[in-house]
């Protein structure tokens, strides 16, 4: 008798990415993914981001927590369109919850949507959700060791934002620990 072996999770959630790709490309939609620990500064970046791109692309955002709406208020009283996800303790936002907050949004009235994934070095690096580009933020306080005992999050991410630089006197961070 054989076993079967199967990767429900990340199979499904890969062949769901993929669909979102698919849409995204039809409708010229660019999607970011926002990852890193809770209190990195996510928010504050997403912040500077519409502030830079709005003057050139309509922006809307998916902001992932695991309760509240905090961000999401921020986020709404910069006029931007903005969709809560509450995970409910799950630690990080998969495709089909993209995928069904899409109808949320007027994808016709959106070039750019930026999504602020769930406060985690571990489980958000997991989960393809049919972005384009996937930032990676390390606060200085954090430390420079994150990088070694995280790869999967920095490997896999396009760009890494050092945030809270102004800090790095303060703490024993060395850059070039982070082998990059």
């Amino acid at each position: 008798m054989e076993i079967k072996v199967v990767k429900q999770i990340l199979e499904w959630n890969e062949d769901c990415s993929n669909e979102i790709k698919n849409t995204f490309e039809d409708k010229n939609i660019f999607m970011i993914n926002v990852m890193g620990s809770p209190g990195a500064g996510k928010t504050s970046l997403i912040v500077n981001l519409i502030n830079e791109l709005r003057k050139d692309y309509k922006i809307a955002v998916i902001e992932g927590d695991i309760a509240g709406q905090i961000d999401a208020e921020k986020i709404k009283q910069m006029d931007i369109p903005v969709v809560q996800l509450n995970t409910d303790g799950a630690c990080h936002i998969e495709a089909m919850s993209i995928k069904h907050i899409l109808g949320y949004f007027n994808l016709d009235e959106v070039d750019v949507i930026i999504v602020e994934n769930i406060g985690n070095l571990v489980c958000p690096a997991e989960f393809n959700i049919g972005e384009d580009i996937r930032i990676a933020i390390l606060s200085i306080p954090e430390g420079d060791d994150k990088v070694e005992k995280y790869p999967l999050m920095f490997s896999t991410s396009e760009i890494l934002v050092l945030n809270k630089y102004d800090m790095k006197e303060h703490f024993d961070f060395d850059d070039k620990k982070l082998n990059l």
